[in-house]
């Protein structure tokens, strides 16, 4: 039964809603493609042609406030003009001298009652000599010779204001307000202003000009024409609900007037007020002030993101003075838009629903013979026996077919499984008994096999031991006659110069110290080859002298390298070690550090106090010597057999140095580690306790002695 559970149950189990749900997406899909299709022309649509709508509008939104703009321009022209042909003007001018100072002044409070009815800032009588002294005035007149009136935008900066009005000089000044997008402001406040300018020729009764009209408007706080622009432009009905449409003039990149509201969406006792001495983002004023440009795109309006345009404004020398603004904020259109996505997306989903549903019920008349073969399955394996039989459908049906086919396959499988459970029960037992067998003969194998390899691995390795004790002991018969020889006679120098022996008295200590490390080395072959027999020592030292002798020592052997050596050394603890073994282990480290650099480098020499968990407040072990090079690295597969005996790739090398070095440390207690990467150095490090520390176990444990075997293999330092 389990193995109709596994073929067949799974299957039938899930035919039922696979069906389905293929029936489903067959009917589905042509109508999601259709409506997902219609969704994506819908957006598509609405955002090529109403963005571009929205950025025409915006367009013609600035084209019309710069021509009116320039229309208040021509106003302000046609006023004065009135002013100038007005009965009163004319008379008093007609009955003036020259300079006569009393009728100046009737004529001067006369222009100051007419500036107040007209909504000027400013409107003034000026002489030709008034004119061509002030710089400012001095390049309309160009403009005016043939007797026509001129009219055009200046800045001013405070004190010019002011010799047009205090008052100006004081509307003009506005602080200025760091604004995001914008470049933080060279200074506080924005002290020039912005004047729409008009001087007019007025001509004496022979036709000669000899005075001027001068008048016009300062555009710095000017809210009544940016407000009558803005009310031109975006009339009610014009924009969405909660869209602000908002019109700035601009003196450099500063806001001097404008209905860009400070608060979009004021709180409770809060007035909306008005951005100025705001800054218009960098990226706009790059495009229009610097370089002359047109904006029309979206861009970020002191605290809002606006479909905007921007254009240039020019002064009377042509040059760029600021910029006048169009534009209305874009987060209405953004929620339109995104409400019409969320309605489609219902409608959509409506209609998948509906459609799924009319599917779903069509097509429940089919699945009833698969619901018949499924509760069949269900029962097989619940272990009833029963068959699916007719299910009601001409014979050439495909589940006709099916079923009856099923129900054949269900009564050969109830025999071939009684036939398949006999056979597999004498089977088990079978191969129970085998197995059983085959397990006792192979761990009888591998253990005879196991004792063969350590057996023979032993006796090559007392082989050898034997041969290499044998050999070390006749060296050290040899090698100690003459250096007793060498010893006596050095102190018979020593005693037979006298005084004279000072002279030389350093290379003679060193003589006779080198006679000791050579009695030193044999001992240490000696002990390596019956390490039993040999008990060094052991003494409480400094490190630091020690390291310092290694380093005098080790100069004459690496003095033909460009080898550099460099000492660190921290270490304050002394430590229970045998000088003469000690220095063996660092002379060996610092010697192979030289070979495997090729001839220069650096060596690093370092020495610190050893805590346990390396935490300067735990329990203090002993210290640490760290042996680092700049040579080529050991692999990282050679690495585990760096201290075997007799493993070397040196042609003049022994394969002993760090396999004596390693039984030196362990014979203390200590530890020694490696650390190293291919191409760029090793690390040698040996932690050495405080007191010594006795090892139960062989020094010379978990090393391999493959190389004793076969002294052609691997590489291995010396």
């Amino acid at each position: 039964m389990s193995v109709f559970r596994k073929l067949f149950g799974v299957s039938y189990q899930q035919m039922k809603a696979k069906v389905r749900y293929r029936i489903l997406i067959l009917t589905l899909l042509p109508i999601l493609l259709t409506l997902v299709s219609l969704v994506f022309i819908t957006i598509y649509w609405n955002i090529s042609y109403t963005g571009t709508q929205l950025f025409m509008k915006v367009k013609a939104d600035l084209a019309v406030a710069n021509s009116t703009l320039k229309a208040s321009q021509k106003q302000q022209q046609q006023l004065m003009e009135g002013v100038k042909a007005s009965f009163g003007f004319q008379e008093a001018f007609h009955s003036m001298c020259r300079d006569d100072e009393s009728r100046l002044a009737v004529i001067a409070g006369d222009l100051q009652q007419q500036r107040q009815s007209l909504d000027l800032d400013f409107l003034r009588l000026v002489s030709v000599a008034e004119a061509q002294a002030d710089p400012d005035l001095r390049l309309m007149l160009a403009y005016t010779r043939k007797g026509n009136p001129y009219s055009g935008l200046m800045v001013l900066n405070a004190q010019r204001l002011a010799r047009l009005s205090p008052e100006l000089a004081q509307q003009a000044r506005i602080e200025l307000v760091p604004t995001q997008k914008a470049e933080p402001p060279a200074k506080r406040y924005e002290t020039h202003g912005l004047l729409s300018r008009t001087l007019l020729p007025v001509p004496n009764a022979d036709g000669e000009v000899f005075w001027y009209l001068d008048g016009g408007i300062l555009l710095n706080r000017n809210t009544q024409l940016v407000d009558s622009i803005r009310d031109l432009v975006y009339e009610k009905g014009t924009l969405p609900e909660r869209s602000i449409g908002t019109v700035t003039i601009f003196l450099d990149n500063v806001r001097i007037s404008t209905n860009v509201p400070l608060h979009f969406f004021p709180r409770q006792g809060e007035e909306r007020g008005r951005a100025l001495g705001s800054l218009v983002s960098e990226e706009v004023r790059n495009t229009v002030l610097v370089e002359g440009k047109t904006w029309v795109n979206r861009a970020f309006v002191f605290d809002d993101w606006f479909i905007s345009a921007y254009a240039p404004l020019k002064d009377i020398r042509n040059q760029r003075i600021g910029m006048i603004y169009t534009g209305f904020s874009e987060s209405p259109f953004v929620h339109n838009y995104l409400l019409n996505i969320i309605e489609l997306g219902t409608i959509l989903m409506l209609v998948l629903f509906v459609s799924g549903l009319l599917v779903y019920r069509g097509a429940y008349s089919l699945l009833q013979p698969i619901e018949r073969i499924h509760h069949v399955v269900n029962a097989v394996q619940a272990g009833r026996n029963v068959r699916i039989g007719p299910l009601g459908l001409e014979r050439e049906n495909e589940l006709s077919n099916l079923a009856a086919q099923f129900d054949r396959m269900l009564d050969l499988l109830q025999q071939r499984n009684a036939q398949i459970q006999a056979a597999a029960e004498q089977l088990e037992m079978k191969v129970e008994e085998r197995t059983h067998s085959l397990q006792e003969k192979t761990r009888e194998l591998q253990e005879n096999v196991r004792l063969l390899n350590e057996t023979r691995q032993q006796m090559v390795v007392n082989e050898k031991l034997t041969a290499l004790g044998e050999l070390t002991a006749g060296i050290a018969h040899e090698i100690n006659n003459p250096t007793a020889v060498i010893l006596g006679n050095m102190e018979l120098i020593k005693y037979e110069l006298g005084d004279s022996a000072e002279a030389v008295s350093e290379e003679i200590d060193l003589i006779i110290k080198q006679v000791g490390r050579i009695s030193t080395i044999i001992r240490s072959l000696l002990q390596y080859s019956r390490p039993g027999e040999f008990n060094a020592p052991l003494e409480m030292h400094e490190l630091t002298p020690i390291i310092e002798e290694t380093m005098v020592l080790v100069r004459h052997s690496i003095k033909q390298q460009e080898v550099v050596l460099i000492s660190e050394l921290a270490a304050t603890c002394p430590v229970e070690v045998n000088r003469p073994q000690l220095l063996q282990v660092l002379i060996n480290l610092v010697i192979n550090a030289a070979h495997a650099m090729e001839g220069k480098g650096r060596i690093w020499i370092r020495s610190r106090d050893w805590y346990r968990n390396n935490d300067p407040d735990d329990e203090l072990l002993g210290v640490q010597i760290e042996v680092e090079d700049e040579g080529l690295g050991i692999p990282p597969d050679l690495l585990g057999r760096i201290f075997d005996p007799f493993y070397t790739t040196r042609k003049d090398g022994t394969g002993l140095g760090l396999s004596l070095s390693y039984g030196i440390i362990k014979r203390i207690g200590g530890t020694i580690e490696v650390d190293s990467t291919v191409g760029k150095g090793t690390l040698f490090t040996i932690g050495l306790y405080h007191h010594a520390r006795e090892t139960s176990v062989g020094i010379y444990d978990g090393l391999q002695f493959a190389a004793l075997i076969d002294r052609g293999s691997d590489i291995s330092p010396d």
